[in-house]
């Protein structure tokens, strides 16, 4: 089946194909390379497991995305409709899930759609390169998007060396 449509549309948030990450308060700031993460399936609707028993859909836990990663569905078997049936079937498995913030969250989700569908011929993806991926390959919705990410960061460090160097 040929691919339609993959345009990115930020206006309506629509990400086709793509593996989605936003900020999450508080935590991304310390640390700004975690976040919070879900797959969007070929029409761009993402799902996101936002808590325990809920994995949301077109509604992410902390807001709209700010970095995405467009997959290739021809990297998978079975192509786009094994793509959608993989992100669905990992979407109705989280459902059944308590959430936990260190072994089984957002990341694990996604990881389980892309073993599903047997994404780049690999069944080992994990929060661990999920989150490299993005951080590497993904790119940033808008320019400014960049500042939500970093700059709390970059201000937190600022005002702990501005401390250190009065003391």
């Amino acid at each position: 089946m040929p691919i339609t449509d993959r345009e990115i549309s930020p206006e309506s948030n629509r990400y086709p194909f793509c593996i989605v990450w936003t900020p999450i308060p508080c935590l991304t700031w310390f640390f700004p390379f975690i976040g919070h993460m879900g797959i969007a399936n070929s029409r761009g609707v993402i799902r996101d497991f936002a808590g325990s028993f809920y994995v949301a859909e077109d509604d992410m836990g902390f807001g709209w995305p700010t970095r995405y990663w467009q997959l290739a569905p021809e990297h998978t078997e079975g192509g786009i409709e094994a793509f959608d049936r993989a992100v669905q079937e990992a979407s109705d498995e989280y459902k059944t899930r308590m959430h936990n913030l260190i072994c089984d969250n957002c990341h694990s989700h996604v990881a389980l759609a892309l073993n599903k569908m047997r994404y780049q011929d690999r069944e080992d993806w994990g929060m661990v390169n999920l989150a490299w991926y993005s951080l590497t390959k993904g790119s940033f919705v808008r320019n400014t998007d960049i500042l939500s990410q970093y700059l709390p960061f970059a201000i937190i460090v600022f005002i702990l060396v501005a401390v250190a160097f009065l003391l």
